[in-house]
C-alpha cells in the first residue's frame, strides 16, 4: 500500500468550515470464541472542507467513510469512539464540549441517510419530520419552516410541492423519498451536510434525478458537503475534491479532474478501472435450459399485474440480464420462475419439462437444478453456523453427504471460490460483504444446479469487489456449464457478464435479444432513457445529460 499522498495541500483559511486533523477512531469488536479486542477504524485522517465546497469520501466498505461522516457531528455508532485528532467546524473543536453537540446536530451539521425509508417514521407525515431540526433549533416558527420546506421541495423537483409533505414516508417513491430527506437537511440552513451513499440503492434512472437535485441545491443553497460513495463516476459529479480512502488511511487526495484523469496511487488506478471486464457474446445452442412462455403474475389476488405475458429463454452456460428499474418486474419473474409466486398464466419449462407452477409441488430434483442467490448476503445466512454448515447444508440435503465426504466438497467449493478451507469454521460476522457472497456462490454451487439466479447480487458491493464477484462468477461458468438469469439494474454490469439482455418496464418486455443487437441503436424510448443515465466517469457528465434529457421532453 502506497503512502499517503495530499495532492491538494490546503491549508485552513477564512473560507474553512470543517477542519479534521489526525482523527483517530476505534472501536472494541467481539469475535465469537474471542476475547474482545480493539480496532482502529480511522488512523490519522486531516482533511479540510471550504465553505461553499463539497469533497467526496470514496472507497470501498470498511474503509471509514461514513465514520469520518458521523465524526463531524461528533459521533460514534455501535461503539465506535473518537481516540484522538480534532474535529473543528466553525471555529472550535466540536469533540472538547459534549453538551454542545446536541445543538450542532441538526443545525450546524445535517446528515442524509442511504436509506431514506428506514431513516423517516412511518407513523408521522412528511412535512412534520422535515421541520421538526428547525422548530427544534428555534431557526424559524413553524410557518416560515412550512413555507421554505415547499420552496426547497420545489427546488428538489418533487411533484405536487404545496402537499406532498401531507403525505406518509410510503405514500412516495424511493427517489422522491431521497430527495425529501435533503429537504428536511436543508431546511435548518446547516453549514455542513453529509451525504452517506444517497444515490446507492437508486435505479440509474432514478439516480440521474437525485444526483441532479442534490447538485442543485448545493449550488443554490451555497452549503458545504461531504460526499460519501463508492462510485468515482457519481461522485465526479457533484465533489470539487476527492479523498480516497482504504483502511481508514487516505490514499490519495486531489482535486476531481486530478484524480479522476492522472490518479497517482495504483489503488485509485483501479477504483478507476473497475468495469474493464471483456465478456464475448455466445451464440445461443439450438435447445435452451429454461423457457418462460407468455408468462402473467399478479398479487393481491390478481388485482394488481406485476408480470404481463413475459417470453424469455436461458441458454446453457450463457447469462440472460435482466434490467430495469424498480417495480418493473425484474425480481417478480424470478419469484414466478422459482414457483414462489405461482403465474396466473403461461409455463416454465426447464430442461425439457414444464415446472409445477408452486415451488410445493416441485420434486427435490428440480430445486436442486435451479439455485438462487439473493442481493443481502447478510440476511441469506443464518448468523449462528460456520460456513461449513452453510455450504454443507444442499450437501447434506440433496446428495446424503456426511462426515468426511461433505467436509472434503465443502473445502473444494472454498477453493473454488477463492476462499480456501480455512474459512470453513468461520461465522458469517467474521467475514467481508464481497466474502458473504462467494460463500452464497458456493452454496449454490454445492447443489450442482443447472441455472443460477442472481438477483442484483453486486448492487450492494464496492466496485472493486463487485468486480471480483463478476470475475468468479464468469470462471464458474466456464468450468461448470452452468446458466445465470442475472438481475441487474447496473447497465455496466450488464456488458461485463451478459449474453443476452431483457428490459423490462412496468411488468413489460420492452426489448429483448442478443446483448449485440439489444445495446445497438435505434432505441426504443426507455431502453434509451436507461442507457443514458448510466454515470460515465467525466466531469460534467450530468449536466450533459439532463440538458438532453430536456431536449428530447420538448422534442428536439
Amino acid at each position: 500500500m502506497a503512502e499517503r499522498t495530499k495532492t491538494n495541500p490546503q491549508r485552513p483559511g477564512t473560507g474553512t468550515l470543517l477542519d479534521i486533523r489526525n482523527l483517530r477512531i476505534e472501536a472494541t469488536v467481539y469475535p465469537p470464541g474471542e476475547d474482545p479486542k480493539n480496532v482502529v477504524i480511522v488512523d490519522d485522517v486531516s482533511l479540510t472542507v471550504e465553505r461553499g465546497k463539497v469533497l467526496g469520501l470514496i472507497g470501498e466498505s470498511g474503509a471509514g467513510k461514513s465514520t469520518i461522516g458521523l465524526s463531524t457531528m461528533g459521533y460514534g455508532r455501535g461503539g465506535v469512539r473518537i481516540t484522538g485528532g480534532e474535529v473543528i467546524l466553525n471555529g472550535r473543536d466540536i469533540l472538547r464540549s459534549e453538551r454542545g453537540l446536541r445543538k450542532l446536530r441538526g443545525k450546524e451539521v445535517c446528515y442524509v441517510a442511504q436509506s431514506a425509508a428506514a431513516a423517516f417514521n412511518p407513523a408521522h407525515k412528511l412535512m412534520r419530520q422535515v421541520v421538526e431540526a428547525t422548530l427544534e433549533h428555534g431557526v424559524s416558527n413553524r410557518e416560515e419552516a412550512e413555507k421554505r420546506a415547499v420552496d426547497l421541495f420545489r427546488q428538489l423537483s418533487l411533484p405536487d410541492p404545496e402537499n406532498i409533505g401531507d403525505r406518509y414516508p410510503h405514500q412516495v417513491s424511493g427517489g422522491q423519498l431521497q430527495r425529501v430527506m435533503t429537504a428536511m437537511a436543508l431546511c435548518s440552513k446547516p453549514d455542513l451536510i453529509v451525504f452517506d451513499e444517497p444515490t446507492t440503492a437508486l435505479d440509474v434512472t432514478t439516480q440521474i434525478d437525485v444526483l441532479a437535485a442534490i447538485k442543485r441545491a448545493i449550488q443554490d443553497t451555497g452549503v458545504a458537503a461531504l460526499y460519501i460513495t463508492h462510485d468515482l463516476a457519481v461522485v465526479a459529479q457533484v465533489a470539487d475534491d476527492i479523498m480516497v480512502l482504504r483502511h481508514g488511511k487516505t490514499v490519495e487526495w486531489g482535486e476531481t479532474r486530478q484524480i479522476i484523469k492522472e490518479p497517482k496511487q495504483d489503488y485509485t488506478r483501479a477504483l478507476v478501472s473497475v468495469h474493464a471486464i471483456d465478456h464475448d457474446e455466445h451464440t445461443p445452442t439450438p435447445t435452451p435450459i429454461l423457457s418462460v412462455d407468455n408468462v402473467t403474475a399478479s398479487y393481491g389476488g390478481g388485482k394488481v399485474k406485476v408480470l404481463k405475458n413475459v417470453s424469455v429463454d436461458i441458454h446453457p452456460g450463457q447469462t440472460l440480464a435482466v434490467v430495469g428499474e424498480s417495480g418493473s418486474g425484474k425480481s417478480t419473474l424470478a419469484r414466478a420462475i422459482t414457483g414462489l409466486l405461482p403465474p396466473e398464466s403461461g409455463t416454465v419449462s426447464f430442461d425439457g419439462r414444464v415446472l409445477a407452477n408452486r415451488l410445493a409441488d416441485r420434486p427435490k430434483e428440480d430445486l436442486r437444478q435451479l439455485q438462487m442467490i439473493y442481493q443481502m448476503a447478510d440476511v441469506a445466512m443464518n448468523p449462528r453456523q460456520t460456513v461449513g454448515t452453510i455450504i454443507g447444508r444442499p450437501l447434506e440435503f440433496y446428495f446424503g453427504m456426511r462426515g468426511a465426504e461433505r467436509n472434503r466438497r465443502v473445502a473444494e467449493l472454498l477453493d473454488k471460490i477463492e476462499m480456501g478451507k480455512g474459512f470453513a469454521d468461520r461465522y458469517p460476522a467474521e467475514l467481508s460483504g464481497g466474502q458473504k457472497q462467494r460463500v452464497c456462490i458456493a452454496r449454490a454451487l454445492a447443489a450442482r444446479p443447472k441455472l443460477i439466479i442472481c438477483d442484483e447480487v453486486t448492487s450492494a458491493l464496492d466496485p472493486l469487489v463487485a468486480h471480483g464477484i463478476l470475475k468468479l462468477l464468469l470462471d464458474l461458468q466456464a468450468e461448470e456449464d452452468v446458466a445465470y438469469l442475472f438481475i441487474t439494474h447496473d447497465l455496466a454490469t450488464v456488458k461485463a457478464i451478459a449474453d443476452s439482455i431483457a428490459v423490462m418496464y412496468r411488468g413489460e418486455l420492452v426489448r429483448y435479444g442478443p446483448k449485440s443487437k439489444v445495446l445497438t441503436p435505434p432505441f426504443d424510448a426507455y431502453t434509451d432513457l436507461l442507457l443514458s443515465s448510466v454515470p460515465e466517469m467525466e466531469i460534467g457528465w450530468l449536466e450533459t445529460a439532463i440538458a438532453s434529457r430536456r431536449m428530447e421532453a420538448a422534442g428536439n
